[in-house]
């Protein structure tokens, strides 16, 4: 099942790629810092304009160079991603049978994890280091329950290098492992190491490499301006929030996250959820409505644990669903309206009648010198030290004479797809002394500088 799974979603995400409708934000960034590290390169992302550490301090993304050793190419990272997805179907399994389930249910729930809507929408949506630690939970989980201690802490030292802020959720399984489930060494370790990599990320690996804090902190300004000021007014002045927690939006939010399992959560068997509030609560606090949706990675975090729940309610003979058919149906009505599969015929083949063109431009692109093209290209050419993307939202680039490459999409333009925006920009290339037509069709431009070009 994992197998066919992961087979499945790299087939999504490789076409969605290869169509043109992947991005700079976040495939592009990590493909980037990937290449440069495989290169021996600083991985200063050009997107950022900062040390890959400064992003999200994940560290676990330096061996994935190891990989763009034999070949560098994105489907790298979108091949890791479907595995690591689809692997967290084996944890599952197994910790259900740990519970007392029998084989048959086993196997069930390892299928519901599987079809959870969020797995397949957050494989669509480019990369992101975090779904390398949702297996991983899982894995840890069993390691406490079966006393295995050095895969435990091997296991969570992984997860904090995956993303910063999954020490938030680290430090509340271990208080859970703690409390709950009565592992003292695990949870305790947890407990410490979670809150003390959430220190040393913020306030000193993060601020060093990015010289500012930390980027997520922009969607929380209404409770201060820094982390810290921010877990200050979240302990002290809880009226701040509560008008945000009991929200219909909030609402609508959390009837996503527990539709599909619904019928396997009973109120005495939630206390696994404990390990998911502090994701909880920043995706409901946050002003970014992406984080309250079963697309974007933010609720990762969450999926685990959701599963442990649903796990410990059918162990003690709970849950309003039961029989291996109803939970199937159930499962799959839930994947039908809630996962994002009608986005490939949808949306991702719109920019298909000039994709040859595109595809022979950046054929045309013959070094790695500074490029400037679209979000949706960049990915494409970002095995370079300096790239960067334009549209009608980011502006006009500014020295555009640093460039030795600009493509652009006149017809299929990112940003607000203003076509506008872009014939302009081509009309102004064809005025620059510096830059020269190298390639032209079907829409597509792409410039060369004229030394670079003779």
């Amino acid at each position: 099942m994992s197998g066919i799974s992961a087979l499945i979603l790299l087939g999504c995400s490789s076409l969605r790629h290869t169509l043109f409708q992947s991005g700079v934000l976040d495939l592009g960034i990590y493909d980037q810092v990937v290449y440069l590290i495989s290169q021996g390169k600083p991985p200063i992302s050009s997107f950022l304009g900062f040390h890959h550490m400064g992003n999200h301090a994940a560290w676990a993304v330096y061996p994935l160079a190891l990989l763009y050793k034999i070949h560098p190419s994105p489907y790298w990272l979108l091949a890791v991603q479907a595995v690591t997805l689809a692997l967290g179907a084996l944890p599952t399994w197994f910790i259900a049978l740990n519970a007392g389930l029998k084989e048959s249910q086993a196997i069930t729930i390892a299928a519901v994890y599987l079809l959870y809507p969020l797995v397949f929408n957050v494989n669509l949506f480019e990369f992101h280091p975090e779904v390398m630690a949702v297996p991983v939970f899982l894995g840890v989980v069993l390691a406490a329950r079966l006393d295995q201690v050095v895969w435990f802490c091997v296991g969570v030292v992984f997860i904090l290098g995956c993303k910063a802020v999954l020490s938030l959720t680290v430090a509340a399984m271990g208080v859970w492992l703690l409390v709950f489930e009565r592992r003292r060494f695990c949870g305790i370790f947890a407990l410490i190491v979670g809150v003390g990599w959430f220190l040393i990320a913020t306030q000193i690996i993060i601020p060093h490499y990015s010289n500012h804090e930390v980027a997520a902190v922009a969607r929380y300004t209404y409770l201060g301006d820094s982390t810290l000021e921010i877990a200050r007014n979240l302990a002290l002045k809880p009226g701040l929030v509560l008008g945000r927690v009991f929200s219909l939006d909030s609402l609508e939010y959390l009837a996503l996250l527990v539709a599909p399992v619904i019928w396997g959560l009973a109120p005495r068997h939630l206390t696994p959820l404990v390990s998911a509030i502090p994701a909880l609560v920043l995706n409901i606090l946050s002003d970014k409505q992406a984080q309250r949706d079963l697309i974007h990675q933010y609720s990762l975090p969450i999926l685990p644990f959701l599963i442990l729940a649903v796990i410990s309610s059918l162990a003690a003979g709970s849950g309003w669903l039961r029989t291996r058919r109803a939970i199937i149906l159930w499962t799959l009505v839930a994947f039908m309206v809630l996962a994002k599969y009608g986005y490939i015929w949808s949306r991702y083949f719109r920019s298909v009648d000039n994709w040859q063109a595109t595809q022979q431009a950046i054929a045309q692109v013959h070094t790695q010198g500074a490029v400037l093209t679209t979000h949706s290209i960049a990915p494409h050419l970002s095995h370079r030290p300096t790239i960067h993307f334009v549209d009608d939202i980011t502006g006009p680039p500014s020295g555009i004479g640093r460039y030795e490459y600009i493509l652009l999409n006149v017809r299929h333009p990112d940003g607000t797809r203003n076509p506008e925006f872009a014939a302009n920009l081509v009309n102004q290339l064809k005025k620059n002394q510096f830059f020269q037509l190298g390639y032209q069709r079907d829409d597509v431009y792409l410039f060369v500088k004229k030394s670079k070009a003779t």
